[in-house]
């Protein structure tokens, strides 16, 4: 009975991994989990960027229909009140989104250099790409 239990397959030894193979397990669990946070960052910073160009572009075309006579709202036609209402819901969501963004980027970040903290033997490797 003692011999079933002592039976290992092979020679009869038990052997563990390389501790090179063991490194490169390692490396690539850590790498997973950074290359996941920097294509997380990279595409909310794009999404930041483009969005802020448009909103900027709303704030333009906002300032146009505003006019620059004092008295403007007094005389302005009911199309062009509709419009600058609409400019104000989209510049809003645009700036609420933005701040969202901005919050989810600095999240990244702080991610990013933690694990570079908690793993300070991790060095990326450059993109490999096909």
């Amino acid at each position: 009975m003692l011999e079933l239990l002592l039976r290992v397959r092979g020679n009869g030894f038990f052997r563990a991994r390389s501790a090179s193979r063991d490194a490169e397990t390692d490396y690539s669990r850590v790498e997973s989990v950074f290359r996941s946070i920097e294509q997380a960052l990279e595409v909310a910073e794009a999404e930041h960027s483009g969005l802020d160009a448009r909103v900027q572009d709303v704030l333009a075309r906002a300032s146009i229909t505003l006019g620059n006579g004092t008295d403007e709202y007094l005389t302005r036609e009911a199309s062009a009140t509709d419009l600058q209402n609409q400019f104000d819901r989209e510049i809003a969501n645009g700036q609420l989104r933005l701040e969202c963004l901005s919050h989810q980027i600095k999240s990244f970040k702080f991610l990013k250099a933690t694990l570079m903290t908690r793993f300070p033997d991790f060095k990326p490797r450059s993109r490999e790409y096909p």
